[in-house]
């Protein structure tokens, strides 16, 4: 593979959560094309103790995390103690923590992931965004975070590279999201931004008639046309509930009101997302469907670095086509929408019912139009408190897990 070098001389140190998914797996592939710009300082993965192991002596990272502790026992015996080896309860908490890391990669799966985004950014670290339970639960409360950070440095005259108000201490690897980002202006200035177009596949049921819904498996919800990814986004994507789930984020990345985020279903998942200017103009970012580019863009902003494969080629795409979301079909993307709207822990209180939903679903315990009544009824019972403490948050995160798992099991 060809060595892309450096002529900034400035090595990031990056600290890589869900390493063994498919975002893991491939920001390891631009650490493999970056060498002289980017090391690995940690990792961590949940069960694929092999692949771990093949990347703990590739990278040479100085830490790593693995859920089990007898995983964590294998990777010990492998390296002889050569390797800080983090498991366990608290495994995770050390592992973001005490590592040293200028970039945190955070492609861990679920409500899981906020725990360490907060810790990082409290350590003023920068966060490439994957997890997007991130900010769905915690929005407000990394908002707040973040406002001190920037007020910190503002104050120790370290002058803002824009004025979009999480940027650039949380830099979004969603492809929809990093489209978003690369839309606006160079200073990331919103103030003649009139809205933000989201597009989504549609997912694989987007022509399947709405009364068939009830008869869908999991093995046909696995299976997404356009995209591949883990189990769990690939059935949010079939529901929509990971698109509602992007509304919220861009949000909170780029404060507009939900009236002026708006999603559009794009089936060949070209274009990844819009930006509407007060004049009329719409600015839209295309490539192939390929985690590789925002995963890229994330880790060198504000810089771009070359590819080394396959371009865009418009006369082989053909047709381009965009149709407006059936939410009567797809509720998911609604109830995100509102519960977005009503704030404070009804967001942390649906994801918790999304995800254990989504187990049952995958489990063949509920039906897949279920989902979306577990979450709509969720929603409707939740009493909403302020979402500001990692405590409040995570408390409602697993009461309504708690509620979920009792009704259903």
């Amino acid at each position: 593979m060809k060595d892309v070098r450096n002529d900034n001389n400035d090595t990031k140190k990056l600290l890589i959560l869900g390493s063994t998914g498919s975002i893991g797996r491939s920001t390891c592939n631009c650490v493999r094309r970056f060498r002289d710009r980017f090391s690995v300082s940690g990792l961590a993965a949940g069960s694929n103790v092999d692949l771990l192991i093949d990347q703990i002596r590739e990278f040479s990272p100085q830490s790593v995390y693995i859920t089990d502790k007898k995983h964590a026992g294998t990777i010990k015996d492998s390296f002889g103690g050569k390797i800080e080896v983090c498991c366990g309860g608290d495994g995770l908490d050390r592992l973001v923590n005490e590592t040293d890391y200028d970039i945190l990669l955070n492609a861990l799966v679920g409500a899981v992931g906020f725990k360490p985004t907060v810790a990082a950014l409290k350590r003023g670290k920068r966060v490439a965004l994957a997890n997007k339970e991130s900010l769905v639960i915690g929005g407000e409360y990394i908002g707040a975070i973040i406002d001190k950070n920037q007020k910190k440095r503002a104050g120790a005259g370290e002058s803002s590279l824009t004025s979009a108000p999480i940027i650039p201490d949380i830099l979004p690897v969603d492809s929809e999201h990093s489209a978003i980002l690369q839309c606006l202006p160079a200073n990331g200035s919103l103030s003649e931004v009139e809205s933000i177009i989201i597009t989504a596949s549609g997912g694989p049921f987007r022509n399947l008639p709405a009364k068939n819904l009830a008869d869908v498996t999991p093995e046909k919800a696995l299976s997404h046309p356009t995209w591949s990814m883990g189990k769990k986004i690939t059935i949010d994507s079939a529901t929509l509930m990971n698109k509602g789930f992007e509304v919220m984020e861009a949000r909170h990345l780029f404060s507009l009101p939900y009236d002026r985020l708006r999603v559009c279903v794009h089936p060949q998942s070209i274009v990844h997302s819009l930006v509407e200017f007060q004049d009329g103009a719409v600015m839209a970012q295309l490539g192939l469907p390929d985690m590789e580019l925002p995963i890229r863009y994330a880790l060198s902003w504000p810089q771009r670095l070359p590819i080394n494969g396959k371009r865009l080629n418009l006369s082989d795409i053909g047709n381009l086509e965009f149709f407006e979301p059936d939410t009567d079909k797809f509720p998911c993307l609604r109830i995100c929408v509102e519960a977005g709207k009503n704030g404070g822990t009804t967001p942390a209180a649906i994801n918790a019912a999304n995800e254990v939903a989504v187990e049952l679903f995958l489990s063949k315990r509920i039906a897949f139009t279920e989902i979306a009544k577990i979450i709509d009824e969720v929603m409707n019972e939740h009493r909403s408190i302020k979402a500001d403490s990692v405590d409040a948050i995570m408390g409602v995160d697993k009461e309504t897990r708690e509620r979920v798992a009792r009704k259903y099991n």
